[in-house]
């Protein structure tokens, strides 16, 4: 975990809404950064499925969808915008890919699905995206409002992304795990 201000680029990171975090667009939510520059940052949640099935608005990306093969909302930023994150089966780099990290990038969702048969493992469609100014994310990490933490493989494909953030935290261990039982709602406990 980082702590303070980071002074690297944390792309392909997760940011993971800490506790205190009550926006409602981002409340125990997973944002994974796309892009983090000096100018600012952009990522999409990941644990937001709707119930708008990719079929429905993208066809024959469907094959390649993750399941739940639905839309997510990726932040409150352009809604009406798509970005699709991949991954890829190791060892390929298709036209129309850019990594992100490792074998997870975006698609351009312009080109054919076809284009990309064989090299693409799997796929998520999110609508909008999260994104910062200069500084605004380094300002929120340094309040505690997200923590900082490695991204895995699998991360933006869960089948179960509603477990996403409880999952990413109990994997940490230590304190970190702890949080993963912060109630919702600590009224009520």
């Amino acid at each position: 975990m980082i702590t303070g201000m980071p002074a690297e680029d944390l792309t392909g990171r997760l940011l993971v809404a800490s506790p205190s975090l009550k926006d409602p667009n981002f409340e125990r939510s997973v944002v994974l950064l796309i892009a983090h520059e000096p100018s600012g940052a952009l990522g999409v949640v990941l644990n937001r499925a709707t119930e708008v099935q990719v079929e429905d608005v993208l066809d024959g990306w469907q094959d390649f969808a993750a399941q739940p093969q639905v839309v997510f909302e990726g932040g409150p930023v352009q809604p009406e915008a798509a970005i699709c994150l991949a991954r890829v089966r190791p060892g390929t780099s298709p036209d129309g890919f850019s990594r992100v990290e490792g074998v997870v990038g975006t698609v351009d969702l312009s080109a054919s699905p076809d284009a990309f048969n064989g090299s693409l493992d799997r796929l998520r469609v999110f609508a909008g995206y999260a994104g910062w100014d200069a500084d605004q994310l380094e300002s929120e990490i340094e309040q505690g409002a997200w923590l900082v933490l490695d991204a895995l493989p699998g991360d933006a494909f869960m089948p179960q992304p509603e477990d996403l953030w409880s999952m990413v935290l109990r994997r940490q261990g230590g304190m970190l795990a702890a949080l993963a039982l912060y109630p919702a709602d600590p009224q009520l406990n």
